[in-house]
Order: C-alpha cells, then sequence, then structure tokens
C-alpha cells in the first residue's frame, strides 16, 4: 500500500541521519515517533498538516531554507493536502 510519501536516506554516519521527503498531493508520513532530536530544512514554500495522536491537525506553513527543530519524543502523522505540489525537505537527526 502506497502512503503517497518516500523517504531517502543520503547520509548516516552513526551520529547524524540525513533524510530528503517527498510528500506527494494527498500523501502522508504515517504516525510516528521521533527518537532523536531532529532538524527540518524546507526546500520549497510549501504547507504541510501536522495530526497528533488524538487526531488534531495543525497547518504548518514552510518556507524555503526556514529551518526549524523539534525535540525526540514527538508522535505525528505529516500530510500533504494540497492538489498539485508535493511537500519536500530535509530531516537531520542527531542520532546522539
Amino acid at each position: 500500500m502506497s502512503t503517497g510519501s518516500h523517504g531517502e536516506i543520503q547520509s548516516d554516519d552513526g551520529r547524524f541521519r540525513v533524510t530528503r521527503w517527498t510528500i506527494e498531493p494527498g500523501g502522508a508520513i504515517p504516525m510516528h515517533r521521533h527518537d532523536h532530536d531532529y532538524v527540518v530544512v524546507p526546500l520549497r514554500d510549501a504547507t504541510m498538516h501536522v495530526v497528533t495522536p488524538d487526531g488534531t491537525a495543525t497547518p504548518a506553513h514552510l518556507q524555503t531554507g526556514v529551518s526549524y527543530t523539534r525535540s525526540a519524543g514527538v508522535e505525528h502523522q505529516v500530510e500533504n493536502r494540497g492538489s498539485t505540489d508535493p511537500v519536500v525537505f530535509i530531516e537531520v537527526e542527531r542520532l546522539r
């Protein structure tokens, strides 16, 4: 079953893991929990929706090159509710 998203690990040296994520229109990264602190670097302007386990959806407006951080333990699903453009970003996890 396709989720309409895919991640490509670009680097993993045991200290940091760098993944390029693409979420196609109508797609999602399924519910997951982050085990590590991480940084998100948007590669294009976009809006994605972050859905928490209780079903609350919050729009997140991404701006190309404007990074943000999140702490380990975050649990969510990430959706692209748009109809034309993919959401694309780099995720950098601090593994230790």
